[in-house]
């Protein structure tokens, strides 16, 4: 009888629809807070730049935004990594502008940091970057559990996905 390989995908992929959901979950909320009454607030997701830009009339309110903001991410499994902070600055009328940048792939620095971790485990599994995931296989299921279970404790920017585990 053959030793079967097994392999896992790792990728960083992003539920747009799941985005807009949130973000309008998001505005509904802000609408109906006493506190964002009478002052500006304004949330845009653009999807083609793939950048969420937060406005209100200070710090404080566009932190109370993004905390609602990733509570309602949160409850529709989106990974709060997804989000990067590009900009803040100042906004016509007085306000605040803060513009985020949504990741939803890995990058080439972060697939060769998770390719040494997996390396560093010291695990019989090889680790081969395809474009946008890497494919790890090894004779032993419980070595690529074991990889899972350490790049979910990483810090990393992607948010990582786990694909096709056979």
């Amino acid at each position: 009888m053959a030793v079967k390989e097994h392999s896992l995908d790792i990728s960083a992929k992003f539920d747009m629809q799941e985005m807009k959901n949130a973000v309008i979950q998001a505005q509904k909320e802000i609408e109906n807070r006493y506190d964002f009454k009478g002052i500006s607030k304004d949330i845009d997701l653009n999807i083609g730049a793939k950048s969420l830009t937060l406005v209100s009339a200070s710090d404080n309110k566009i932190d109370a935004m993004l905390d609602i903001m990733i509570s309602k991410m949160n409850k529709r499994g989106i990974s709060i990594n997804s989000l990067e902070e590009v900009k803040k600055e100042d906004s016509s009328g007085g306000n605040r502008k803060y513009t985020y940048k949504i990741i939803d792939s890995i990058e080439k620095d972060e697939a060769k940091k998770i390719q040494t971790e997996i390396k560093n485990l010291k695990l019989k599994v090889t680790a081969l970057n395809q474009g946008d995931t890497i494919r790890v296989t090894g004779k032993n299921i419980d070595d690529l559990q074991t990889i899972m279970k350490h790049l979910k404790t990483l810090d990393l920017k992607a948010p990582l996905v786990f694909d096709n585990f056979k």
